[in-house]
C-alpha cells in the first residue's frame, strides 16, 4: 500500500492472487494474494482471514530456497506480508505434476495401484489448464501439438524436455529440504513462464501450502496441506480454523528449510604459496557451495610437526572438515595427513606439463591404510568436498543438484542453438 503509487493496472487475476504491472520497474509484476481458499475447481470456495500473508510468506521462503539453490525462477523479492514481486512471464497453460508417492487422483486414474507406492524415479505428469474441462491430463504429444507460443518463444521437444527435467529437481531439492523437519513431500505442482525480457523458461506462479502433499513423518494422517480443506465434510468455522492452524504450521517450518542442518569446512594445505592461485580455485567453488574454506601453508617433507599442528587444530574444534592437500613434486603433504586423520583428504596436485605424469604418482600410490582421494582439478575438488558434506547438509546437496540440471539445461539449448544456425 505505501506504494501504492508504483502499482500499475491488473494484468490478471486467479482464484487466489492478482497480478499488477510496475511502472516505475519495467519488467517487473506485483504478484497480490488475496485471502480466499478455493477446492475443486472452486467449487468449493472460502475467505480465510490472514491466508494472503500465510501464502506470501510461504510461497517467499520457498523461492529463497530455490533461488539460492541456483534454481532459475521468476521470483525477484518479498514486497509487503500479502505480495512479492517477480520478473513479468507470459505464462505456459500447463501444470507440472510431480510424485514420489501414489495417492489422490493418480489412484483413481490408475486403478490396482494401492496408496503409498512409490515412485522412484519420480513420477511426471502434465495437465492443461483448462477450467470449463477440469484441467484435462495431457500427453507430451499433445502439448507438443499446441504449438503454444509465448513471449515469442514456441514451446517445442526442447523447452518440453527442458519443463520436465526441472520439475524433476524442483521437487528433488524440496523433498530433501523438508526430509530435514521429518516431512515427506508426497506430490507437487508447478507452473513454468517465459520471462519477457529473457525469454528464457523459468519456475513462475507461486509454490505454497495449495501446490503439494506434504506428510509428516510419511504418515497421511497428520497432513498439513490443502488437502485437509478439500476433504471437510461440510465447511464450519472451526473447520477453517484448523485448515488455517495448519496452514500457519507450514509457513513457520518453511522458514527452517533455509537454515543449514550442519557446519562443514575444507582446508586447503599448501606446499607452498607458489600454489596460491590454484588453491583460491578450490577456494572460490566452495564459497559457490556456501561452504567456508581456509588455506594454510604447510610442508609435510620440511615441517611435519607444523604439518600434524595444524591437523590437530582442526582436528579439535568439533567442526566437520575436509582437507584438500595441495603439493606439486612429490606430494608428501595428502598422504601424511591420510595416514594420520580420521577425516577425508583429497589430493589436488598442482601438476606441470614436463613433470606431471611423474608427480601425479606420489598422490596415487600409496602405502596401505591410507584412504586419500585424488582430484586433478582445483574446481572438482571442491566439488567432490561439497558431496561429502551434501550427504549431512541439504543446503549443499541442493547447490550441487541444482548446477547438475543448469549443466544439462545449458548443454540442451547450446545443441538448440547450433542446429539453428546449421540449418
Amino acid at each position: 500500500a505505501d506504494t501504492a503509487e508504483l502499482v500499475g493496472q491488473k494484468l490478471n487475476e486467479g482464484k487466489t492472487k492478482q497480478i499488477f504491472e510496475l511502472l516505475d520497474q519495467p519488467g517487473l509484476v506485483l504478484v497480490q494474494s488475496k485471502d480466499q481458499i478455493t477446492a475443486g475447481n472452486a467449487v468449493r470456495k472460502d475467505q480465510m482471514e490472514g491466508k494472503a500473508a500465510i501464502a506470501n510468506k510461504t510461497t517467499s521462503c520457498v523461492f529463497q530456497l530455490l533461488q539460492e539453490s541456483g534454481i532459475k525462477t521468476a521470483f525477484v523479492k518479498q514486497h509487503s506480508d500479502t505480495a512479492f514481486i517477480a520478473s513479468h512471464c507470459e505464462m505456459i497453460p500447463i501444470e507440472w505434476v510431480c510424485r514420489r508417492v501414489a495417492t489422490g487422483s493418480f489412484l483413481k486414474r490408475n486403478p490396482g495401484v494401492k496408496e503409498g507406492y512409490r515412485f522412484s524415479p519420480l513420477k511426471m505428469e502434465m495437465f492443461f489448464k483448462d477450467d470449463a474441462n477440469n484441467d484435462p491430463q495431457w500427453s507430451e504429444e499433445q502439448l507438443l501439438e499446441a504449438k503454444f507460443c509465448l513471449a515469442g518463444l514456441t514451446i517445442g521437444q526442447c523447452e518440453v524436455d527442458i519443463m520436465n527435467r526441472s520439475t524433476v529437481a524442483i521437487f528433488e531439492i524440496l523433498e530433501k529440504a523438508w526430509a530435514t523437519q521429518n516431512c515427506t513431500l508426497v506430490d507437487m505442482k508447478i507452473e513454468f513462464g517465459v520471462n519477457v525480457k529473457t525469454q528464457e523458461i523459468v519456475l513462475a506462479d507461486v509454490i505454497d501450502n495449495d501446490s503439494w502433499r506434504l506428510w509428516p513423518a510419511g504418515d497421511r494422517s497428520q497432513q498439513k496441506d490443502k488437502q485437509v480443506y478439500r476433504d471437510l465434510k461440510e465447511v464450519t468455522p472451526e473447520a477453517m480454523q484448523m485448515v488455517k492452524r495448519n496452514f500457519e504450521w507450514v509457513s513457520e517450518r518453511v522458514k527452517l528449510l533455509l537454515e543449514p542442518r550442519a557446519s562443514s569446512r575444507v582446508v586447503v594445505l599448501m606446499g607452498s604459496t607458489s600454489d596460491m592461485a590454484h588453491c583460491e580455485k578450490i577456494r572460490k567453488a566452495c564459497t559457490s557451495y556456501g561452504i567456508p574454506c581456509v588455506l594454510r601453508v604447510t610442508s609435510a617433507h620440511k615441517g611435519p610437526d607444523e604439518t600434524l599442528r595444524i591437523k590437530a587444530e582442526y582436528e579439535g574444534d568439533g567442526i566437520p572438515t575436509v582437507f584438500v592437500a595441495v603439493a606439486g613434486r612429490s606430494n608428501g603433504l595428502g598422504p601424511v595427513m591420510s595416514g594420520n586423520t580420521a577425516y577425508p583428504v583429497i589430493n589436488c596436485p598442482p601438476l606441470t606439463p614436463d613433470w606431471g605424469s611423474q608427480d601425479v604418482w606420489s598422490s596415487l600410490r600409496m602405502p596401505s591404510g591410507l584412504g586419500c582421494s585424488t582430484v586433478l582439478s582445483p574446481e572438482a575438488s571442491a566439488q567432490f568436498a561439497a558431496q561429502i558434506f551434501g550427504l549431512s547438509d541439504h543446503l549443499v546437496w541442493c547447490k550441487l543438484r541444482a548446477s547438475m540440471l543448469n549443466t544439462w539445461v545449458s548443454l540442451k539449448l547450446a545443441d538448440k542453438k547450433l542446429q539453428a544456425c546449421s540449418l
